[in-house]
């Protein structure tokens, strides 16, 4: 049975592995799977994430109270580093960036505030390109 668990948790870390530009809640982790015909159930792709995060394989984002939390895989390559957080108020879509401008931000606070950024936790809220063009063509046709 332990066998069995652990091919669970190599799925589901291929899984986060191919999606590794992506913030994927538990049900989309699970929705994914389950298309690709591996079936875990939500509880299982939980404790399963769980146990990724605690060994430091996967981050976890709590965005706020009122949406799921969001997992990423950890590029041990050094490809993807700390982030800053972007949400689109109009699709809810979670985006990451590595901007520098926003790593200077960050330094910034530091140096002359005393106040280091969490940005994990750092979210900027706003609309998205994608968004943005929807509405710019919907308002040109009325």
């Amino acid at each position: 049975m332990q066998e069995y668990k652990t091919k669970q948790k190599e799925i589901l870390l291929q899984c986060l592995i191919e999606n590794k530009s992506v913030h994927m809640t538990a049900a989309d982790i699970s929705r994914k799977l389950n298309e690709q015909g591996h079936s875990l159930g939500l509880s299982t792709v939980y404790r399963q994430l769980d146990k990724l995060v605690a060994v430091g394989l996967v981050k976890k984002y709590i965005i706020d109270e009122s949406s799921s939390a969001c997992y990423q895989y950890v590029d041990l390559s050094g490809n993807c580093c700390e982030h800053f957080h972007l949400k689109c108020n109009a699709c809810g879509r979670l985006f990451h960036t590595n901007c520098s401008f926003m790593k200077q931000i960050a330094e910034h606070m530091k140096e002359s505030h005393g106040f280091e950024v969490d940005s994990s936790k750092t979210i900027l809220y706003g609309i998205c390109g994608e968004c943005s063009r929807i509405n710019t063509a919907e308002e040109n046709e009325g």
